[in-house]
């Protein structure tokens, strides 16, 4: 039995310890967006179906020692993809599908070993139900997910914080090897410990005991909808949190832990799930989280309340969904049917969300349709329960659909144009009539202001929100600008910056969203107004840069953000070495690193201090004006450049992060500059 739990352990453990060092090798290439691990979740949900189908076929229709001279090939296969580093001829040119192409780099990196350990699950519980029949089987798939959790939670506070990535690949490499030895152990161990060697499990579990009766078609599809929504929901709510509330990239592993708790609770013994006094306040938790999709409500940019809440929606949804499903499992005859339609729910809750919802809808409506489809399911598996139980699940989804069409007819008002991509979501909206000295059309990116530009003619060239004559951008643009200028800008947002453009002036921008560039052009006049030359580059900046001759820019603005937070491949040593090629030798990089969550001045100058450049903090509080206040880092090589008057008189000190390591392509940790 201790053989068994060990190779179960180690494979959960693996399985989940992979998606956050995979997903952080191959964050930069991408843009650094959350997307990136939502497609990874939706192609681990994919691996996991196979992996559970195989199981399954393997278990019904082949003889035990054929599955396992067939599982100890694959596993000696697997070994030659390994380590498992992701080839950089998959870095994107600019103008693929990011989703797709994510998906076949996982698949050619991860793809045989990720397989691999998602069969060991319930292939392992199917060889432990045969040695021993008499014990109980799901137990040892409430330690898988516990192994899973551990894995998640450790990742950020041990492997992130202490650990390079490349060191992290290598030494999970290592572990798979370990694991690969336990289950051919496990393989051969049992068919020594059960005479019945020639013919499936599944037909000798069915001679081993008296055996319920075969589910039915009500019951798979409960197994498969309940499995859904819990994907649905899990995905939905990750992308709430991290792209319209908090862009703080381990919060991507906040809710997967949570719902892989539910699971561990609810598998493990039926006392942790109790319909009688847990209904009612999942009822209630359900019915809040709906209530805050509202754009106007107080919920959404107060973090302290948004996230707190929509964690406990999903763990307390997540119980009843996985609380319903364990009261659901089969006997050990069907394990391998169940766990299928178990992760084929899953597959097509990721894919939905993942895959398709950014396909068909312009807004994050998936999420508070979730919240409707749900309650629905809960109806229908309540349906033998008193009808007042039944009826307050119908009330809730009807509460769950009001606040989604009120959700969607908000974001209509006033809306000019809205539309979805892998990279989020763009709202414009007018706030005033034309003629209005203050009326402005803002720029959305989920919930976040991205930029915004004076309606009134007049007005309409003059720079705002971040931008201001007093920013350290502003003042750097000023006092380092010879004739014929020329700008580098790392994110274009609404083209702001093209405002201070002269002639003769060149002002490059790149940027990774190409619906970004259309908006620009489109509902913005910052680009076609400015004086200056204007260029755009589509596709991730830095990939762009190191791809581009020398540009020899005068200054080089790194502004890119994703919702709330500079792109973290953007701000590492090799990021700056990348930067200081196109940059003249009098010149200065400007980094916006205005944050209500993250520390990342000091990040700035430690790069530079290592790289023997000069450093200031500019902090803009913006009083008495229509400005935003901001935070930029001004780095050069010139000392001379900060002692000009017009910039040194406006520096502040950057603090010093005690125990702040180096950030390099290979090792950040965000755990460490947490405000």
């Amino acid at each position: 039995m201790l053989l068994y739990a060990c190779t179960i352990f180690t494979s959960a453990f693996l399985l989940f310890l992979v998606q956050p060092i995979i997903a952080k090798q191959i964050l930069p290439w991408f843009g650094g967006s959350a997307a990136v691990w939502t497609t990874c979740l939706v192609f681990f949900q994919l691996a996991l179906l196979a992996g559970y189908a195989y199981t399954d076929f393997t278990t019904r229709k082949l003889k035990p020692r054929t599955q396992v001279i067939l599982h100890i090939a694959l596993l000696l296969a697997s070994l030659a993809v390994l380590p498992i580093v992701a080839d950089v001829s998959w870095k994107p040119a600019g103008n693929e599908d990011p989703g797709a192409r994510i998906i076949g780099l996982l698949f050619a990196t991860i793809g045989l070993p990720y397989l691999l350990l998602s069969t060991t699950g319930p292939l392992v519980q199917a060889w432990f139900a045969r040695s021993f029949p008499q014990s109980t089987v799901y137990r040892l798939f409430a330690l898988s997910n516990l192994a899973s959790m551990l894995a998640l939670i450790s990742y950020p506070f041990v492997f992130e914080t202490w650990i390079a990535t490349a060191t992290q690949a290598y030494a999970w490499s290592a572990g798979y090897g370990l694991f690969a030895v336990l289950c051919a152990t496990s393989a051969i161990y049992s068919l020594r410990t059960n005479a019945i060697t020639d013919i499936p499990l599944a037909s000798a579990a069915a001679t081993a005991a008296a055996e319920s009766p075969a589910p039915g078609k009500l019951d798979l599809f409960l197994w498969l909808a309940l499995s859904a929504m819990g994907s649905w929901l899990l995905l939905a709510i990750t992308n709430h949190i991290t792209q319209n509330i908090a862009s703080i990239p381990f919060l991507w592993l906040a809710p997967l832990t949570l719902y892989l708790l539910t699971f561990i609770l609810c598998f493990d013994s039926d006392r942790w799930y109790r319909r009688a006094w847990m209904l009612g306040p999942i009822a209630i938790i359900v019915g809040f989280c709906a209530w805050g999709l509202k754009p106007d409500s107080d919920v959404t940019l107060n973090i302290r309340i948004a996230i707190p809440l929509y964690l406990a929606g999903l763990f307390a949804s997540c119980m009843f969904f996985h609380g319903e499903l364990a009261q659901m499992r089969p006997a050990p005859r069907y394990l391998t049917r169940f766990y299928l339609m178990v992760s084929l729910g899953g597959a097509i809750g990721g894919m939905f969300v993942g895959l398709i919802a950014p396909r068909i809808f312009v807004s994050y409506s998936e999420l508070g349709l979730g919240f409707v489809v749900a309650a629905i399911l809960a109806a229908i598996t309540l349906r033998r329960m008193p009808i007042l139980v039944w009826l307050t699940a119908i009330g809730v989804a009807g509460l769950c659909g009001f606040f989604w069409n009120k959700q969607l007819v908000q974001l209509q008002e006033d809306t000019r144009v809205m539309k979805r991509d892998f990279y989020g979501t763009l709202r414009t909206k007018d706030t005033g009539p034309e003629t209005s000295d203050t009326a402005m059309r803002r720029l959305i990116h989920g919930v976040i202001l991205h930029g915004e530009q004076y309606l009134k003619p007049e007005k309409r060239t003059e720079p705002t929100t971040y931008y201001g004559p007093d920013s350290g951008v502003g003042i750097l643009i000023k006092i380092d600008n010879p004739q014929n200028q020329k700008v580098g800008v790392i994110g274009l947002g609404t083209g702001t910056l093209a405002a201070w453009g002269k002639p003769g002036d060149t002002y490059r921008f790149y940027d990774i969203n190409p619906q970004v560039i259309e908006v620009a052009k489109t509902e913005f006049s910052f680009l076609g107004d400015s004086k200056a030359n204007i260029e755009t580059v589509l596709g991730d900046a830095r990939l762009s840069l190191e791809r581009d001759e020398p540009q020899n820019f005068d200054v080089l603005v790194v502004d890119a953000f994703s919702s709330d937070a500079i792109p973290v491949h953007l701000i590492t040593r090799e990021a700056v070495a990348t930067y200081l090629r196109h940059l003249k030798p009098s010149g200065g990089i400007a980094f916006h690193v205005t944050n209500r969550f993250l520390q990342l001045a000091p990040v700035v100058k430690q790069i530079a201090d290592t790289l023997g450049l000069y450093t200031a903090l500019v902090v803009d509080d913006a009083d008495n004006t229509d400005f935003s206040k901001t935070d930029w880092v001004i780095v050069t090589r010139d000392k001379t450049l900060l002692d000009n008057p017009a910039l040194a008189g406006k520096t502040t000190p950057i603090d010093e992060i005690k125990g702040l390591k180096l950030w390099t392509d290979d090792f950040s940790s965000l755990y460490q500059i947490l405000k």
